[in-house]
């Protein structure tokens, strides 16, 4: 189901490649890393650290998301977010962000207006914008989004560090977006918190780099669900990772939702993606900075598991996986 009927007339293939791009990225300010923006073959940004923190993700229409559940500015966000929460994950910080843009020529010209802005939006809440990109046709409207990073001197914080007896941490919300899609999947828009958590996405982007500022020996953003990308830290790693339920927040809210589903809160938490949250491992004794919250353990084992044991719920997404 493409976006509904209520936009105006005029389409992309009326306003053609070159107005769509100019539409989308006149009277915008960049920020003082970018040295030359739109306009030109290719951007130019500023690397004072000698080093450029890259990261893509490709969201597609009916498989992402779904303009029947959220707004194109909405989506919009959503698709800068997932991005810019990779490059938190690394402990660097946004410098800048490429779009690629597919979309049938059909497609209501301010649909794109709306997803440029929501796009805008997300990137000026960490000073940056779009510096770039590309429009083509496609069947589905597709947004795939590269952004880029700046480490600040710091070495790179990667899913290959954890060691054992390092203390595992989470920050940002957790299982909030499964419960909002968990009732936009049964025909509902309420409780908003929830609803909104699936539509936006709120990454913790300065819990990134404040991790690698207090020494976090591994980091990764939660897509897929927490259970699953830990599982990503112990196999580059080399150890077991142990979630403590009794650590794990499971807020009031979520708990209310899910009783009214017959759901269980504290397995959208474990495996629920799309919040963007962080998760990372600290050396033992370790001050954990502001907003991480100790959820468990790294040890000498191998694989996740929850208070000691398999988890048999699931973990997570995986695409292709019926």
């Amino acid at each position: 189901m493409g976006p509904d009927s209520s936009y105006d007339a005029e389409t992309v293939a009326q306003v053609g490649e070159f107005g769509l791009i100019d539409r989308v990225t006149s009277g915008r300010d960049h920020s003082a890393g970018t040295l030359l923006g739109p306009g030109d073959d290719a951007a130019v940004l500023a690397a004072p650290d000698g080093r450029v923190v890259a990261a893509t993700d490709v969201l597609v229409e009916q498989v992402h998301f779904r303009f029947d559940w959220s707004t194109p500015r909405q989506v919009g966000r959503k698709a800068v977010a997932v991005n810019l929460s990779d490059i938190a994950a690394m402990g660097a910080v946004p410098t800048g962000l490429l779009v690629g843009l597919g979309c049938s020529p059909e497609t209501p010209a301010e649909v794109i207006d709306e997803l440029a802005a929501g796009m805008w939006e997300e990137a000026q809440q960490v000073g940056i914008g779009l510096v770039g990109g590309d429009m083509v046709s496609a069947q589905a409207v597709t947004i795939s989004v590269t952004a880029l990073g700046d480490l600040r001197g710091r070495v790179p914080v990667t899913r290959a560090g954890a060691r054992s007896g390092d203390v595992l941490a989470v920050a940002g919300r957790l299982g909030w977006a499964a419960a909002g899609l968990a009732v936009l999947g049964r025909g509902f828009r309420s409780p908003v918190a929830v609803v909104g958590a699936h539509r936006v996405p709120e990454p913790p982007y300065a819990a990134g780099p404040a991790a690698a500022a207090a020494g976090a020996t591994s980091m990764i953003d939660i897509s897929d669900g927490l259970l699953a990308d830990l599982g990503h830290i112990a196999a580059a790693s080399g150890v077991g990772v142990d979630v403590r339920t009794d650590q794990l927040p499971v807020p009031q809210r979520l708990s209310e939702v899910a009783s009214a589903l017959g759901a269980d809160a504290r397995h959208w938490v474990l495996t629920g993606g799309e919040d963007q949250a962080l998760a990372a491992t600290f050396p033992p004794g370790a001050e954990l900075p502001e907003g991480w919250t100790a959820v468990g353990a790294v040890d000498e084992g191998a694989g996740v598991t929850v208070d000691g044991r398999e988890y048999e719920g699931g973990s997570g997404w995986e695409h292709w996986r019926r």
